[in-house]
C-alpha cells in the first residue's frame, strides 16, 4: 500500500499517512476519493471499494466530522506524482504501513482492506461493497 509522509508548512508535518481529503461542494464521496487520489498521486484507480464511515472530532473547527473510508486499487503505480502537501511516498505490504501510519483509524482501514481484498477482490460481496466506475 502507498504511505505517504507530509511535507514540512502543511499541517502534520513528517507525519505518514494514507491518500485522504475533503468532498467539495456538490460532489459525491467516491467522486472525491478518485479525485483525490488523482491530486495527492497522479495515480489512476482502477476500482474502489466502500470500507466504513468514521466519526472524527476535528479540533480547529470545534465540530464532528464524518469520514467515508474507501480503499482504492490503482491501475499504474509505477509513477507517483506528489501534491505540494507530501514529500515523499513508500509502497509497504500492510504490516509494514501499519509501523508507519500515524493516524489510528488509517490503522483500522489497513485491516478492513486487508480482509476485503484477501483474495484480489472482495469476492461475496463484490457486488455490494465495489462502487461502480464513474
Amino acid at each position: 500500500m502507498l504511505t505517504l509522509r507530509r511535507a514540512a508548512g502543511v499541517r502534520c508535518t513528517g507525519a505518514w499517512e494514507l491518500v485522504h481529503g475533503n468532498i467539495e461542494p456538490g460532489e459525491q464521496p467516491a467522486d472525491a476519493a478518485r479525485r483525490e487520489v488523482r491530486e495527492e498521486t497522479g495515480l489512476v484507480v482502477q476500482r474502489l471499494y466502500t470500507l466504513a464511515v468514521n466519526p472524527f472530532y476535528l479540533t480547529p473547527r470545534n465540530t464532528i466530522q464524518m469520514a467515508v473510508v474507501f480503499a482504492a486499487v490503482v491501475a499504474d503505480a509505477s509513477v507517483v506524482m506528489l501534491s505540494h502537501e507530501h514529500d515523499t511516498t513508500a509502497w509497504r505490504t500492510p504490516t509494514a504501513a501499519l509501523k508507519h501510519l500515524a493516524w489510528p483509524r488509517e490503522h483500522e482501514a489497513v485491516r478492513y482492506a486487508m480482509h476485503l481484498l484477501r483474495d484480489g477482490d472482495a469476492g461475496a460481496v463484490e457486488d455490494v461493497l465495489r462502487v461502480p466506475d464513474a
